[in-house]
């Protein structure tokens, strides 16, 4: 078992997929203003996909917030631009992207980009405990989704227990609860499938009862 990196006893904003979208991660952050949040946890996909990674870097910086490697964030620190080939223009376009992205951030952040952790623990009270990753704890590459079988749910979830997991990369907020496991689907905070919603939940963790809270910003075009 991994260690707990910290134990969570105040409000806890929990935050995934913002994809170099600081409009939509400032509108999320000052939304939380408002619930009194001690710790920010992003659940990976930080930075590749928008127009100011390196903003999104220095907010979440700013903001101490506990980071997580989602599989773009591994794509920028550690893939070598010769290693792209584009097939067409769709391909084209999200190669000068990246070579855009990576010469943006600099070589400094891709190194601490490489170094962030694939999921981390946190403890909570009463004893339980919660999983933050990208994907799933047993693959950052596969998805915990709301419309998967119990088997596959089971498989994804690994065997190691678990209270909480909250997962990043579907894009999509859901919860489901597999036997004493509860899901958080985090949604995204600047790449959500309407392209217009922000997505974060807030764990409200209490020693009588640990609630997950929904919350959403409308941006504006």
């Amino acid at each position: 078992m991994q260690e707990v990196e910290a134990h969570l006893n105040r409000p806890t904003a929990l935050l995934a997929d913002i994809h170099g979208n600081l409009k939509a991660l400032d509108a999320v952050l000052t939304e939380l203003r408002g619930w009194g949040v001690e710790h920010i946890i992003v659940a990976g996909d930080l930075l590749f996909g928008g127009d100011e990674s390196l903003g999104v870097w220095r907010r979440l910086m700013e903001c101490k917030a506990y980071l997580i490697r989602g599989l773009s964030d591994t794509a920028l620190s550690l893939l070598h631009p010769d290693q792209l080939k584009p097939q067409n223009e769709e391909e084209e376009r999200k190669k000068a992207l990246f070579l855009k992205t990576r010469k943006e951030v600099g070589e400094l952040v891709l190194h601490r980009l490489a170094r962030l952790p694939e999921q981390l623990r946190f403890g909570l009270p009463g004893g339980k405990e919660m999983l933050v990753c990208h994907g799933s704890p047993r693959d950052p590459g596969i998805d915990l989704s709301f419309e998967l079988s119990d088997d596959e749910i089971a498989y994804l979830l690994g065997e190691e227990a678990k209270d909480f997991v909250a997962a990043g990369g579907s894009h999509v907020a859901f919860d489901r609860v597999y036997e004493n496991t509860q899901i958080i689907g985090l949604g995204s905070v600047g790449a959500s499938p309407d392209g217009e919603t922000a997505h974060f939940a807030v764990l409200l963790p209490d020693e009588a009862e640990i609630k997950v809270e929904r919350g959403w910003v409308r941006l504006r075009k």
